[in-house]
């Protein structure tokens, strides 16, 4: 049953009416004994790996560290394209950007594959309630922070777009590099007003009251998704958050002058002319509110788990925590998304709940994003179209030394004309990355065993040339399954993968 919008209501009665419509459709329901798993599917926006249970020495996440605790870990999980909006529809289709068709923000699946079924679509489809509170696909934040944004209505029953205090009154109190610009450029604001004035914990607060209402009707399953707008720009969270982080301890990285010597031009392309109005001290506060707006998200998270808890719902909720790509602060001279390096490309990914063999373990092997919409669906007994790209990660999930694929592949475009794209596979021990066809353009190579922070571009080692040889097989491959088969309406074939694409 497809809920009225009350979007233009106040803020009390649309939560009101929504949660009223929504135990309507709960009470519409024929079949009374749907066991299947719920899913809570958790998005923050340009989260990197800063977190404590990904080994960060100064991040405060003590919320997701135990939500880690209780699930697996993906160590090496990946975007598919490190900008908010072709990951999010690649994320949220199960098809890659070149398969979307989408490869910018402002865009909308609808737009280009009408027919395919989203994620939450293909759940709510078969029967469970599917609701969506912040901002799953694009939003133009902060701009867009209390509207539907780039949404897509078909996705969902219920869709909640709280907007507190960052969105409402503090934008003239808010720094940033270039005036009067907040969403795409570092700005950020250690706010004097309490938690519960701002859109994350509002998010959580709507979040609560529908788990309630799940939980008293337990006859149908639900798949609720909550995209928080923190750590995105502006960097806005409560004084508290910064107390932890003081600024003189907030580490600058050095010696990127040397590292970008051997990076080709297109893989230093996502540079901003803002970024060189950075100081010293601007670079450590932005790395403090960074750190803050991480902590607050992460207390928000810990108000979700507290609600399954206190609900009884726990243990028949798979949870899964991720963002729609990395983030950059200043590695290699980088600043926020928009590259291929690890920082950008990495994402944090835990999945907690019934499936999970071994609470607590890490899962190595390469995975992507693209990954969840079949790994939910299967694991959920959910129908989903025959075209899906990704992987099933149920056995890791069971088994966290299962190798699964083994590699997993990120693409990104560069402007110009003709433009240029960029693509990387990322593999257990090696970052591969070409810039134009074959590596026209440029070429990266890097050794994570000896080299994780990507730092000596071994691309022109000769000693290294049956690992390029072999990689670049594989990456072209892999590109080749990234783009739609023939047909009236976009489609792709289904997830059939090479049987040589195998670790190098």
């Amino acid at each position: 049953m497809l809920l009225p919008h009350f979007s233009v209501l106040p803020r009390g009665r649309f939560l009101f009416l929504a949660i009223a419509g929504l135990v309507v459709a709960q009470a519409m329901r024929a079949d009374a004994d749907d066991t299947r798993p719920n899913v809570l599917f958790i998005v923050s926006d340009d989260l990197n790996n800063s977190l404590g249970c990904y080994g960060h020495p100064i991040v405060k996440s003590p919320n997701i560290d135990r939500l880690a605790a209780r699930g697996v870990r993906f160590d090496r999980a990946y975007c598919q394209y490190p900008l908010c909006g072709p990951s999010r529809n690649s994320m949220l289709t199960g098809l890659y950007p070149n398969s979307t068709g989408i490869h910018a923000n402002s865009l909308i699946f609808r737009q280009t594959i009408p027919r395919h079924h989203s994620l939450s679509q293909a759940f709510r489809l078969d029967g469970y309630f599917a609701g969506r509170i912040g901002k799953l696909y694009h939003y133009n934040v902060p701009k867009s922070v209390g509207t539907n944004g780039h949404d897509d209505p078909g996705s969902w029953e219920l869709e909640l777009n709280p907007a507190g205090c960052d969105r409402l009154e503090e934008e003239p109190e808010i720094f940033s590099l270039r005036k009067g610009s907040f969403g795409g450029t570092l700005s950020w604001l250690a706010s004097s007003r309490p938690d519960e004035d701002h859109t994350d914990a509002m998010l959580a607060d709507d979040a609560h009251w529908v788990l309630q209402r799940c939980a008293k009707r337990r006859d149908r399953p639900f798949f609720l998704a909550v995209g928080f707008y923190r750590p995105h720009t502006p960097y806005v969270a409560p004084k508290k958050y910064f107390e932890p982080y003081p600024l003189d301890q907030m580490p600058l990285v050095q010696g990127w002058e040397e590292d970008q010597k051997d990076i080709p031009k297109l893989g230093l392309g996502s540079h901003k002319k803002d970024h060189e109005l950075l100081t010293d001290d601007l670079r450590r506060q932005a790395i403090q509110a960074y750190y803050a707006s991480i902590s607050f998200m992460d207390a928000q998270v810990g108000r979700l788990l507290d609600s399954l808890d206190e609900l009884g719902l726990a243990d028949n909720t798979i949870v899964v925590f991720t963002s729609d790509h990395g983030y950059h602060m200043g590695e290699h001279g980088l600043w926020q998304k928009m590259s291929l390096f690890e920082e950008s490309a990495r994402v944090p990914l835990i999945i907690a709940g019934p499936g999970v063999a071994k609470p607590g373990s890490v899962a190595k092997s390469p995975v992507g994003l693209i990954d969840l919409y079949p790994t939910l669906t299967k694991a959920c007994d959910v129908p989903s179209p025959e075209n899906l790209q990704g992987q099933d990660l149920q056995p890791m999930l069971a088994d966290p030394s299962a190798k699964g694929r083994g590699w997993t592949i990120s693409q990104v475009k560069r402007g110009g004309k003709p433009p240029v794209f960029g693509y990387t596979i990322r593999t257990p021990d090696w970052r591969y990355t070409q810039w134009g066809d074959k590596g026209a353009n440029g070429e990266e190579l890097y050794d994570h065993r000896s080299d994780p922070q990507e730092l000596t571009n071994l691309a022109n080692d000769s000693a290294q040339a049956a690992v390029i040889a072999d990689l670049k097989q594989k990456i072209e491959l892999a590109i080749g399954e990234t783009f739609p088969g023939s047909g009236e309406i976009p489609s792709v074939r289904p997830g059939v993968w090479a049987p040589n694409l195998t670790n190098p």
